[in-house]
């Protein structure tokens, strides 16, 4: 059976930007996507519609900057990189999440009727 691309929950698509860029320093939006998607092992479908409004939210909340820049196709793109006030805020968003996704797996390992 094969495994269906899962729409990215609510709430975590700023995590993963801001870890991305983190990780792997400043990236245009594109690259973002399809760096996520491929880490993901294909398992996550980024729309870029979506990924660009997280972009602008991140970049309003000063939590990320962007610079123009000439992308590996030699066009113009804007480049996105993780804010000092970022990278605070990916720490509480990382803490967030593990304590999220330690209850779901509680949640998860509850037994059913025998």
């Amino acid at each position: 059976m094969k495994a269906k691309k899962s729409e990215v929950l609510q709430g975590t698509l700023d995590l993963m930007i801001l870890k991305t860029l983190y990780a792997l320093g400043p990236q245009h939006g594109f690259g973002i996507a399809r760096r996520v998607e491929q880490i993901s092992e294909q398992v996550l479908r980024l729309n870029e519609g979506t990924v660009y409004t997280s972009l602008l939210r991140l970049q309003q909340q000063g939590w990320i900057d962007c610079d123009w820049g000439t992308s590996e196709n030699n066009r113009k793109a804007k480049f996105y990189s993780i804010t000092k006030r970022g990278i605070k805020q990916l720490a509480v968003e990382t803490s967030n999440w593990k304590a999220i996704s330690g209850v779901i797996g509680r949640i998860l390992r509850l037994e059913g009727p025998k």
